[in-house]
């Protein structure tokens, strides 16, 4: 889905899609959708999901926006209450070429705030790539054309290895982008798997994700915490190589330095401790991590219910309209436990 595709036909395409009339909460489904968590929350008390703060990794819809294109698909994250977008790539395949300003004003007409998108970080190896650092400039200027407060890469900072130097140098990189993407009114943000939170090869003891905190300028760099991603590395990486304990909770990472993290990926995982992962992927609501627990958390400190934004996300679910119409009747379902 990288790249932008240039051309005005688009325009018969995206005047064709009618705007949703109401970007309201979609009842739960009758295909499946679950009206109670594993993890409970469920009730009559103050939604836990923050009011205009629900947003969708558009990475997720990627079959639907190749093949229909974005303005049938706003249409439906509109219909199911969705209130901001991610992007994951500019162009929507067959259904034809879309300009900047046209995208834009298509999710405005449906209600949907574009909140920010994923970038390659790096492509050593060709100089033309559309990443941060061989095309920075390029990557800030579309954001900015898009109104984005929020530009960031999902690949992570492995350009110069898995030692502290390496991460070291790769603080550096994102610390630059940070300020060029501060200079522009937007924040430059680094999205999560499961390895970051690994040991260094050269320093055994020392877990990756710690180097990068402390190695990046907390005004320049943000973190969009991917919670399924951060519960399988602490499956799998809980214990050093010599097998002594490095257990880690990520809600305590978001909980010491809140304000690092404006953005989070909800994601859903069944616990399945035969597995490499120690989940296996779900649908948001069909898991067992703790979204009630987490997010409850989170909306306690200072400026939380404003100043954090929530995508859910499913790698590769199986109908990605079901996905996001089940994610959304659960996360707008969750109350707070003390209300």
């Amino acid at each position: 889905m990288l790249g932008v595709a240039a051309g005005t036909t688009a325009a018969a395409l995206l005047g064709a899609a009618a705007p949703a009339t109401a970007a309201t909460p979609a009842a739960p489904a009758a295909d499946g959708a679950r009206t109670e968590s594993r993890g409970g929350g469920h009730g009559h008390g103050r939604p836990v999901l923050p009011p205009g703060r629900l947003g969708i990794q558009l990475y997720s819809l990627r079959d639907k926006v190749a093949t229909l294109g974005f303005a049938p698909v706003f249409a439906e994250l509109a219909r199911y209450g969705y209130d901001e977008i991610e992007f994951a790539g500019y162009g929507q395949g067959s259904a034809g070429p879309i300009t900047l300003a046209q995208l834009k004003a298509l999710a405005r007409d449906h209600g949907l705030t574009p909140i920010g998108s994923h970038v390659g970080y790096y492509d050593d190896a060709n100089p033309g790539a559309y990443t941060f650092a061989q095309n920075l400039e390029k990557v800030l200027d579309d954001a900015q054309a898009l109104g984005l407060k929020h530009i960031g890469t999902a690949s992570g900072p492995w350009r110069y290895g898995a030692t502290v130097d390496g991460w070291k140098r790769c603080a550096e990189d994102f610390n630059r982008f940070g300020a060029a993407a501060r200079a522009r009114g937007m924040r430059f943000y680094q999205h999560n798997h499961a390895e970051e939170f690994s040991f260094a090869t050269d320093r055994p003891r020392t877990r990756l994700y710690d180097v990068l905190l402390a190695e990046t300028d907390p005004s320049l760099v943000y973190l969009e915490m991917d919670i399924y991603w951060a519960y399988v590395a602490q499956f799998r990486f809980g214990k050093r190589a010599d097998g002594s304990p490095a257990r880690f909770d990520p809600l305590a990472y978001v909980l010491k330095q809140p304000h690092r993290y404006p953005l989070f990926h909800v994601k859903d995982g069944e616990h399945d401790a035969s597995a490499t992962d120690g989940y296996r992927m779900t649908d948001v609501g069909d898991g067992d991590i703790d979204y009630q627990r987490f997010i409850s958390a989170v909306n306690r400190t200072h400026r939380g219910r404003r100043d954090h934004h929530w995508q859910a996300e499913h790698d590769n679910p199986v109908e990605s309209f079901a996905f996001a119409r089940k994610s959304s009747a659960h996360l707008h379902g969750l109350r707070e436990k003390d209300c």
